[in-house]
């Protein structure tokens, strides 16, 4: 569900170029860009921490080691041009660091936290592109790279209700699917 919202938001974003109209291209969006990098992985230590969860700090530090892995790999492999002419576009280490965090809050806290981090961290992913540092392309791979790292390592702390994306493989079936423990 994480991944449709924060999708929906950067693709919805990327058709019609549409930036938060008093944040457009400003000082301000970029920092808050570079600030939420680190925030929300900060939070989610933060959280785990205020619950005791030591297991989910030891996911939530091979999360981070496969997804900022495989971001900085694929950097380095790909080299693609900035749209501001700089070097390693692909994908954005701001948005991977930003769902890294929220993709765990979600996975591990469930969706009522995970969703507002998303957002949060869909917002990132704007700011990277309204500062010229990165493609949406860039934006939406490393939202993918992210997601799917704390969908396939993060294990639910409470056992309620989940929800995830579905897909039989084909174009044609998707979807969302939902489990509930009693």
């Amino acid at each position: 569900m994480r991944v449709v919202f924060g999708g929906l938001i950067a693709a919805t974003a990327a058709i019609f170029g549409i930036t938060p109209p008093a944040m457009a291209r400003s000082d301000t969006f970029k920092s808050y860009g570079d600030v939420f990098r680190y925030a929300l992985p900060a939070a989610a230590v933060g959280l785990s921490l205020g619950k005791g969860d030591r297991e989910g700090l030891k996911q939530f530090a091979i999360d981070g080691a496969v997804t900022m892995g495989l971001t900085m790999a694929l950097k380095y492999a790909v080299n693609k041009r900035r749209p501001n002419g700089g070097k390693h576009s692909f994908p954005s280490g701001h948005t991977s660091a930003a769902f890294l965090g929220a993709g765990y809050i979600h996975q591990r806290y469930g969706w009522q936290l995970g969703f507002p981090a998303s957002v949060l961290a869909a917002a990132v992913g704007v700011s990277r592109v309204d500062a010229k540092a990165h493609h949406w392309r860039d934006v939406i791979a490393s939202t993918l790279i992210a997601e799917t790292a704390a969908y396939t390592l993060i294990s639910a702390h409470d056992r309620g209700v989940r929800i995830a994306p579905w897909s039989d493989g084909s174009r044609r079936s998707v979807g969302l699917a939902g489990r509930i423990n009693f």
